[in-house]
């Protein structure tokens, strides 16, 4: 993704930092979002790496990244969580009447879902499936999928199968797939089935939405904030500094 008026270079990654409404829907668009723990997975793991950065539009889904960027470059963005972009997106197409489908988690949540858009977005038109729960899919199971999304030809396909099996696995079916947007989003899905509660808008604008989702998750949670939180900061300064340097 080159540089442009709502893209600024976080070291290896062009991060978005306009409004959603900018993004654009003329062509297909890959959204993903970028975090603490999944720039630091991502330096383990170049398959994740290589999907996040080919990504048309990369989200500041973090506090950590936000303040990574301010201090690399000196300037203020706003975080954009995947839970935001997924809301932003019904908006729209329940104006125009679209189409979205849903590929992953579980039948259950995804009954929810669809229970929840029919009442608060009813001019959209909604399919689903939950794919196996396994690391990896056989091309029985790739091709079963990608057939019943496109027979459902969305306008947005949203995924989430959580990081990074579902950026992956979009990285790399971008082109079979027949949607306009393919979004990864993860949590979305149980935020907006009301599986998970998502912390309150006062928590998100002091910066602690992290902070709340560890007490109420901890066993889950500890170790993307605890332990990648440090490592992440650790990283950041050293890359800073190198680039500094030369």
């Amino acid at each position: 993704m080159s540089e442009s008026s709502t893209t600024i270079s976080l070291i290896d990654y062009s991060i978005f930092c306009g409004e959603l409404s900018e993004i654009s829907i003329d062509k297909k668009v890959l959204i993903n979002t970028l975090n603490q723990y999944s720039f630091c997975m991502a330096e383990e793991d170049f398959k994740f790496k290589e999907a996040l950065q080919a990504s048309d539009v990369l989200l500041p889904d973090g506090i950590a990244i936000v303040k990574a960027v301010k201090l690399l470059t000196g300037r203020l963005i706003k975080k954009i969580a995947g839970a935001d972009v997924h809301l932003h997106l019904l908006k729209e197409l329940n104006k125009k009447g679209g189409k979205c489908f849903y590929l992953g988690s579980s039948e259950n949540t995804l009954l929810k879902i669809r229970e929840r858009l029919s009442k608060e977005f009813p001019a959209i038109q909604v399919q689903a499936f939950p794919p196996p729960h396994k690391l990896e899919f056989s091309e029985l199971e790739n091709k079963q999928m990608i057939e019943t999304i496109n027979a459902c030809q969305p306008d947005v396909l949203f995924i989430g199968m959580t990081a990074p099996k579902q950026e992956i696995w979009a990285h790399f079916h971008k082109e079979q797939v027949n949607a306009k947007i393919i979004c990864s989003v993860g949590a979305a899905f149980d935020f907006y089935a009301g599986t998970v509660k998502r912390p309150s808008p006062f928590w998100i604008k002091l910066g602690l939405e992290w902070f709340i989702r560890l007490i109420k998750e901890p066993r889950r949670m500890w170790k993307r904030y605890l332990y990648y939180g440090p490592v992440f900061v650790g990283m950041i300064l050293r890359r800073g500094l190198k680039s500094n340097n030369n």
